[in-house]
């Protein structure tokens, strides 16, 4: 019964987010328009298959890639509160992908490979922080956020240069939008995102005895440095990947994976398909709720993510003595 939820908590996720919109749509009528398929020339079918199937799909594989680079990264620096969006990893995507969009480069390839590259670069700065000795947890979190809000303001100076027609097209991408992606960009954000992933999951026994420590999994033969290397880079990928497919989506990295520890344990062969099941959830019902809150006006996705992940956070700051989770 307990492996049954989180696909039910996924099924319920996706069954509310085509029903909820500017437009509500019964079941009934959702039914209908699903088994007319995209070619009806029905009203229900088109807001079915051409606005909300999309952005289903995008939501699911984003808050997958979202969640499970925040378990990678949270095993590897072993702090419950390591993400994408803390680490300032997320930040150094959407820098890349803001110099692609602003330089007239955009395209379907070019922006998630210029995410990847910042988001590369920024884990790669991150890593070389938790090497160091004596550099703790806590300073590690303080540095990423403090990352974080550096490429923030470097994309805002970015922005403030362009030209209000350069702006249209990147503002509610810049809070997190799952309504404006191309088939294209979803096709080629699913294959970088599917990719890492699988690396990921290959690694799952490896990451479980890096969490002991490195010296330790060395001594249970592990080559720790390269594994090292290739969760960062995976991880990376990821988050790369998912924000140029939707922006800036923040704290899904760190809620989901902290919740489902607790439910399914430590164990990364478990954790991380969970994890990617229950990020998909999230993003997707969250999703749901940015479009039925003020309908029919929308709000970004990022900002309902943003206020339940910022909430969590003080939250587990308030109640936290240890930050030490494994």
């Amino acid at each position: 019964m307990k492996q049954l939820l989180l696909p039910l908590l996924a099924f319920t996720a996706v069954l509310l987010a085509l029903l909820v919109g500017g437009s509500m749509l019964t079941p009934a009528g959702l039914w209908q328009a699903l088994l007319a398929g995209p070619q009806a020339g029905t009203a229900e079918a088109a807001i079915v298959w051409q606005v909300r199937v999309p952005r289903v799909l995008t939501g699911l594989l984003v808050g997958a890639g979202l969640a499970v680079g925040g378990v990678v990264f949270q095993g590897l620096l072993r702090n419950p509160l390591a993400e994408p969006y803390t680490l300032g990893v997320s930040g150094g995507a959407v820098l890349g992908a803001a110099l692609v969009i602003i330089g007239g480069l955009s395209g379907a390839v070019t922006v998630p490979v210029a995410a990847f590259l910042g988001a590369l670069a920024a884990a790669f700065w991150v890593d070389r922080l938790a090497l160091r000795r004596g550099f703790s947890s806590a300073m590690l979190l303080l540095a990423g956020v403090m990352l974080n809000f550096l490429l923030s303001a470097v994309v805002l100076f970015i922005f403030a240069l362009a030209t209000a027609h350069e702006l249209h097209g990147v503002f509610l991408w810049l809070m997190g939008d799952l309504s404006s992606v191309t088939p294209a960009l979803l096709a080629s954000g699913s294959v970088l995102i599917a990719g890492g992933l699988l690396l990921t999951l290959r690694r799952a026994r490896e990451l479980d005895l890096l969490t002991l420590g490195e010296e330790k999994a060395r001594q249970l033969g592990v080559d720790a440095a390269r594994v090292r290397r290739e969760l960062f880079l995976a991880a990376s990928l990821v988050t790369g990947a998912c924000v140029g497919v939707a922006g800036m989506i923040g704290f899904v990295g760190l809620l989901i994976p902290h919740l489902l520890r607790r439910w399914c344990g430590p164990g990364h062969r478990r954790l991380i398909p969970a994890a990617a099941l229950g990020g998909g959830a999230f993003l997707t019902l969250a999703d749901a709720v940015a479009r039925g809150l003020t309908a029919p006006t929308e709000l970004p996705v990022g900002v309902i993510t943003g206020m339940i992940g910022g909430g969590f956070f003080l939250l587990y700051l308030m109640r936290v003595r240890d930050w030490r989770l494994f």
